[in-house]
């Protein structure tokens, strides 16, 4: 019977899907991802605000450390998109068991490549420390912070699996309230295992795992509440074929995030010539854009499960037009928000370190400068989300690769050299400027082969 009520489930989510009047579709499916990214950048903020009232060294430690986390989501988001999407394709062509076997190989790889981080993370945790740009006023806090964090890589990257897996099912709301509690958990926990319990920056990491725990539980709870692909132990199955598969999915996001965990600590590297201060200006800009292209980032993800089932389903018109409509979207967001962050700029940075004029002043004009290039973002996200949700993993992954990678690097390294701390500054929004480029001559192509009904893998 229980079987019965997830196929009756599973089949009124395909015709949804396919189906349904497209606009009013993502919309209703990006609501909760959206609702779920602004919190995570919230308690991320969260950890910044409360730090930074320890000084400017602890605020500069959770950006040293946030490559670490960064690198640690890369991975998570790996195996959850790369699962992620292969099982919204399956589901669109219909292949039931062949999406729980990928549901399963995904969530127990990610909680095994998470525990053997933690083991060689906290094995090499102090030289670790200096390599991601910490200062000697800065290497105690981060290291303390780090080693917390590290505890709880295991079953952070499986709960982002399960939080992609979710998704891209079309169960956006399970994923939402598995997210948003944690998220809700941490800004609470924060001033109290800080200050309240005197833990210092140990206690925002205890914060932060304790609540990635809780967001965990409540997402296996939502796999098993949401009667969708569940995972099983006996579909554990890693198989050459499905590593491949995984790797089709989910290395653009590898890409994506693994190099902003390298990007970060050019950039702590770059700035750390100029002061604690400029690496505190540095994390405090990094969190601050990373919230304000939440909500775009969280409209995307609502066009990812019906770009699968309908790109599964052979419905290429579907895809090309939720495609635009998102862009669209994303770009009028996003122009609103840069000009609202190039007003209040200086007003943002004090919200963080206010007593500080130093990490006010190199932040303003860092947040004013990335503002010019904000409203491009939206197009090259959305690029790379339609491309690695229709299996093309060269081209998705070149994409997710300029702007953190492939651009960012080496700017990071050559303009210091001929601008100093301006260098530092103008690396994002040049990066941006050129990523925007690259992505324009890579999907184009590809939407003109959807525009005529045919799969743009086989021309």
């Amino acid at each position: 019977m229980a079987e019965q009520t997830t196929s009756e489930a599973q089949a009124r989510r395909f015709h949804q899907m396919t189906e349904s009047p497209l606009e009013p579709l993502i919309c209703k499916m990006a609501v909760p991802t959206i609702i779920s990214m602004l919190i995570t950048s919230i308690y991320n903020m969260a950890d910044t605000f409360f730090v930074g009232k320890l000084g400017t060294s602890a605020t500069g430690a959770v950006g040293v450390v946030f490559p670490l986390m960064a690198l640690i989501q890369s991975i998570g988001f790996f195996f959850g998109q790369g699962s992620g999407s292969y099982i919204s394709r399956q589901l669109g062509a219909q292949h039931q068991e062949e999406a729980e076997r990928m549901a399963a190989t995904g969530f127990f790889s990610a909680l095994i490549t998470g525990i053997l981080i933690l083991i060689f993370g906290l094995l090499l945790r102090s030289p670790l420390c200096h390599l991601l740009g910490a200062t000697e006023a800065i290497y105690p806090y981060a290291l303390a912070y780090m080693q917390i964090i590290l505890c709880g890589a295991p079953y952070m990257m499986a709960a982002l699996v399960l939080n992609n897996q979710l998704r891209q099912q079309g169960n956006a709301t399970y994923a939402m309230v598995g997210l948003v509690s944690g998220g809700v958990l941490n800004i609470a926990l924060d001033p109290l295992f800080i200050f309240a319990l005197d833990l210092g920056i140990s206690g925002a990491a205890y914060a932060t795992i304790l609540s990635q725990l809780i967001s965990f539980v409540l997402l296996l709870l939502g796999i098993r509440l949401s009667r969708g692909v569940q995972i099983r132990l006996r579909q554990f199955s890693p198989s050459v074929n499905h590593f491949a598969a995984l790797a089709g999915g989910g290395l653009p996001s590898l890409c994506r995030q693994g190099l902003a965990s390298v990007a970060v600590t050019f950039l702590n590297t770059a700035a750390r010539p100029y002061g604690d201060a400029a690496i505190a200006a540095m994390s405090i800009v990094s969190r601050v854009s990373q919230f304000a292209g939440s909500a775009m980032i969280g409209f995307g993800q609502g066009f990812q499960p019906v770009c699968g089932y309908n790109y599964g389903a052979r419905k290429y018109d579907r895809v090309r037009r939720g495609f635009w409509f998102c862009v669209k979207s994303s770009f009028l967001v996003l122009l609103a928000l840069a000009v609202l962050g190039w007003i209040f700029a200086p007003q943002i940075i004090a919200v963080f370190r206010a007593d500080d004029p130093d990490v006010i002043r190199i932040g303003t004009l860092t947040l004013r400068l990335q503002c010019l290039s904000f409203p491009l973002i939206g197009w090259v996200t959305m690029c790379n989300m339609l491309l690695q949700n229709i299996a093309l993993t060269m081209r998705a992954s070149l994409v997710a690769a300029a702007r953190q990678g492939l651009f960012f690097i080496p700017l990071a390294i050559v303009l210091p050299v001929f601008l100093a701390l301006l260098g530092v500054q103008l690396c994002q929004p040049l990066s941006d400027l050129c990523a925007f480029i690259l992505s324009i001559l890579v999907t184009v192509p590809v939407l003109r082969v959807l525009a005529r009904g045919e799969n743009p893998a086989h021309s």
